[in-house]
């Protein structure tokens, strides 16, 4: 939500919807747990299943939590969803209409749906707790904004944590820690933090 302006309640309602709580094929066999399909800039794994037509492709993911920033790298780089972005974090209800007339979904009661799992669950507390919770750090740490914007990168085609590594003087360790990355995969659009080196 802090990295990419996209409510948690959103992300976690589209989430649940799109892959039927995680039961969904695409969900189970692919990862995909927002019904992305592949697109024309996609250039990792798919499959094919039956959407709006039949034998659509879609995306695959090596791990759910690909899915998550996927889906929010999706959204935010998108003009059709850029207004959205205008809209106060808080207000999962204009959200989740604005996604149904920018033509995430063709279903007319797509935001009804989700907004019903976002007060049945009680997710909009998740757009409350993470604000509070990014205040502490910043009185802990006041450095924090000015650092980060200048040493943040923008993730583009071709780029791997060991060509980032030598760009930057460090370790392809340090850039795994600094980011809480689980492993070395990376994402065009993902902004990885990149601390001095020593």
């Amino acid at each position: 939500m802090w990295q990419y302006k996209i409510p948690a309640s959103i992300t976690l309602a589209q989430g649940i919807l799109e892959s039927g709580t995680g039961s969904g094929r695409l969900a189970r066999e692919g990862n995909n747990h927002f019904g992305i399909k592949c697109h024309r800039d996609w250039n990792g794994g798919r499959m094919y299943h039956d959407d709006d037509e039949k034998g659509e492709c879609f995306r695959t993911y090596d791990d759910p939590a690909e899915s998550y920033r996927d889906h929010s790298i999706f959204l935010s780089g998108r003009e059709r969803y850029s207004f959205l972005f205008k809209l106060p974090r808080k207000d999962y209800k204009s959200w989740a209409k604005g996604l149904k007339k920018a033509g995430y979904a063709t279903d007319p009661k797509y935001p009804k749906k989700l907004i019903g799992i976002i007060e049945r669950y009680q997710l909009y507390q998740y757009d409350v707790k993470k604000r509070k919770q990014k205040r502490i750090v910043q009185r802990s740490n006041p450095k924090t904004n000015k650092s980060a914007r200048k040493n943040i990168h923008r993730v583009v085609t071709g780029d791997t944590l060991y060509s980032i590594s030598r760009r930057y003087n460090i370790s392809v360790n340090q850039l795994i820690k600094e980011n809480n990355l689980r492993d070395n995969t990376i994402f065009k659009g993902q902004e990885l933090i990149i601390s001095k080196s020593k």
